[in-house]
């Protein structure tokens, strides 16, 4: 296999070529961000740098796919379908139906290239994997957040299991670099957004990269649970406090935990304390929960509580005009 600093060096310059080019396209075409309900930006801003990282990502299972046939041909096909959807959707607005359909199908193409077989388990997988993939969506909502959220997944798995071996161990190395490359682009003050095409395609790969982590018994489930708190915590509570209390939950909002923290400190505080959170907090409860399996369910408690305490004080998911 190929080295793991060349795989993040050449994810990392193909990444800023190709998105200084993504940047003057988008630019040029006026694919804008508007200012809207939800978001957190104050003027329209160029959007669909992630599908830099898409192409990067595809390519490299397009590579790979004569070798290991099925299992990464699905995954391409699985994530291609999202991306291809997030990209329509960032370009020509589309009804949520069409894209939660393109979502199911996707996640459900994946699960079959890693061979999950059909059942009460699959449903669960199934359902797990769309809400990452939407999820995804919903957190990428300030600068710089979502590529954080995906560096500190690919980096964390590579040091809390020693290195992760085969394709998958090549993939977040390159995963790494090219995400590397988006976020010099995407933090705050961001000069271009992820945009559908790279949140749902990340949410759903990356969905499918934990669930293989576990069936080859590298990362445990509860491992990449606590990796990805931060994402998963805030977008559940705040939906499940936007059920109880009655809220149109389907509804755009700006009151995830990340965004009202965004609103009281900025993006890059927001952002930059998120990163913090990650590694000096997550990686070392995932290193713990990867050495010692029966501390695996206090870690994850651990690991959130700050969360839910945050959750709590800056009321997340409460309408701010009740």
């Amino acid at each position: 296999m190929v080295s793991d600093t060349v795989l993040i060096l050449a994810g990392l310059i193909v990444g800023l070529l190709l998105q200084q080019g993504v940047l003057k396209l988008v630019s040029r075409q006026e694919l804008l961000a508007e200012v809207n309900e939800r978001s957190s930006h104050v003027t329209p801003t160029p959007t669909m740098g992630g599908s830099v990282i898409v192409l990067v990502v595809l390519a490299f299972l397009l590579y790979l796919t004569p070798h290991l046939g099925l299992l990464t041909g699905g995954l391409l096909v699985a994530t291609g379908l999202v991306a291809g959807i997030g990209l329509w959707d960032d370009i020509q607005h589309l009804d949520a139906k069409v894209r939660f359909a393109v979502h199911v199908v996707g996640a459900a193409v994946g699960l079959w290239a890693l061979g999950v077989e059909p059942g009460f388990s699959a449903v669960l997988l199934l359902v797990g994997l769309v809400w990452l993939t939407n999820l995804y969506n919903f957190m990428d909502g300030i600068d710089g957040i979502a590529a954080v959220q995906t560096l500190t997944f690919c980096v964390g798995v590579q040091l809390v299991t020693g290195g992760v071996p085969g394709w998958s161990g090549d993939l977040l190395w390159l995963l790494s670099g090219v995400t590397l490359a988006f976020l010099a682009y995407n933090w705050p003050p961001a000069r271009i957004f992820m945009g559908d095409v790279g949140s749902g395609f990340l949410g759903l790969l990356i969905g499918l990269l934990v669930l293989y982590l576990w069936q080859l018994d590298i990362l445990p489930l509860i491992g990449s649970l606590i990796l990805l708190a931060g994402f998963w915590f805030d977008a559940s509570y705040t939906l499940c406090v936007r059920m109880i209390s009655g809220q149109r939950f389907t509804q755009a909002h700006r009151s995830h935990l990340y965004q009202r923290l965004a609103t009281a400190k900025g993006h890059a505080w927001t952002t930059s304390v998120f990163l913090g959170f990650s590694l000096f907090w997550l990686w070392p409860l995932t290193l713990l929960a990867q050495l010692y399996p029966g501390w695996q369910a206090a870690a994850l408690l651990v690991a959130i509580l700050p969360l839910a305490a945050g959750c709590w004080y800056y009321r997340a998911g409460v309408n701010s005009a009740g």
